[in-house]
């Protein structure tokens, strides 16, 4: 790990004592209209920080304190309890977009999805998949935001993070950010790094995307895999392919109420894999045959959607506030009324029922505060 000072200059700022004056706060703060779920009960206290000081001062004052501390970016990735959070929120609303050349810094409370417009608009290249995902730019190192066949893992240079253990602030080289599909080493021990900004390092590839990789992308484009496009199409087509959905955020859609996907696709040994082809074999007839791409290191990883609609929760599914998306049955809404309840309710049914249709047991991928499956 290397340390502030790396190899581009570091703009976090160091924490003062009177920082935490200036900041927003609030106490009894309700977080649902936080979220994309829009549901958990209030915090204790609310603490808006618009600066990497002022996050740094913040968590410095909570840990200092022994006080529970919930970092917010987008709240596009986390369901809180009905009973909300008993200690400190703290929403980082910190902006900074700074390109040179082909390297990208993002400041942790960036909108990920205008950030990656504004890239495609300097005609840069790796992040052009990723658009639509609602959310900051600090969340997607931490869960390894991926889409339509990119990944953020395989264009982030480094991660600065203020590291709670040491008290520290820290710049974490890609090799060792431990980046794997939809972790990484901030999700691994998350109670101990900040995230306060995100470094890429993106490609100049004349206007063009980088070689697409995801057959339903390239299909749509009507070119073929490893093929390069406009990068203002290659988003564009992404764009109305979640929007097709219900993956890209609109008030008005309740099918958008939602953290998009709420499972991971199961990764499976081969053993594993072998017992879920038989059950498939044996639930669906030996012509049927799940999908199944190759994980590396004796994995196969298949599809949790295509799990979750063969046991039998198509889309739309459930009679309550709380269904399963009309457009996408990977998605869990809340159709307006719902509470975190309701929500835990339909996951834990989904999860029971694919495990008792195929042995495998589904994993949810949003953050849960307060509340468990």
């Amino acid at each position: 790990m290397s340390y502030a000072g790396g190899p581009w200059p570091l703009r976090a700022g160091g924490a003062t004592d009177r920082t935490l004056e200036r900041v927003q706060e609030l106490h009894e703060a309700p977080l649902a209209p936080l979220t994309t779920f829009r549901l958990g009960g209030p915090a204790d206290r609310l603490i808006t920080a618009e600066t990497d000081a002022e996050v740094v001062a913040a968590v410095r004052e909570a840990d200092a304190a022994g006080t529970p501390l919930l970092v917010i970016g987008g709240g596009s990735n986390l369901v809180i309890g009905d009973k909300g959070f008993a200690g400190t929120a703290l929403r980082i609303a910190t902006t900074g977009f700074e390109l040179e050349g082909t390297r990208l810094e993002l400041a942790a409370g960036e909108v990920w999805t205008d950030a990656v417009a504004r890239t495609v608009e300097a005609g840069l290249a790796g992040i052009e998949c990723l658009a639509g995902i609602p959310g900051s730019a600090g969340a997607t190192p931490i869960q390894n935001v991926g889409a339509y066949g990119q990944e953020v893992s395989s264009t982030i240079a480094e991660v600065i993070a203020y590291d709670r253990k040491t008290a520290e602030t820290v710049t974490i080289p890609n090799a060792e950010c431990a980046f794997s599909y939809r972790h990484s080493r901030f999700k691994a021990d998350p109670d101990r790094y900040v995230v306060l900004r995100v470094r890429f390092q993106l490609e100049d590839a004349g206007g063009l995307s980088a070689p697409l990789k995801y057959l339903e992308t390239a299909r749509a484009l009507g070119v073929g895999a490893g093929d390069r496009v406009p990068l203002q199409k290659a988003r564009e087509t992404v764009l109305k392919l979640r929007s097709g959905k219900g993956m890209v955020l609109d008030p008005e859609d309740h099918d958008t109420w939602s953290a998009g996907s709420f499972f991971t696709n199961p990764m499976l040994t081969e053993d594993e894999f072998a017992a879920f082809h038989a059950r498939v074999h044996e639930r669906l007839g030996p012509d049927v045959t799940p999908p199944a791409y190759p994980a590396g290191e004796g994995l196969t990883k298949t599809s949790a959607a295509w799990l979750i609609d063969k046991a039998g929760f198509t889309k739309g599914y459930g009679a309550g506030p709380a269904r399963i998306s009309t457009k996408h049955t990977l998605a869990l809404t809340n159709r307006g009324a719902a509470t975190t309840e309701d929500l835990l309710a339909l996951a834990r049914e989904v999860v029971a029922g694919v495990h008792e249709a195929f042995g495998v047991t589904l994993v949810n991928e949003p953050v849960t505060v307060g509340v468990e499956l």
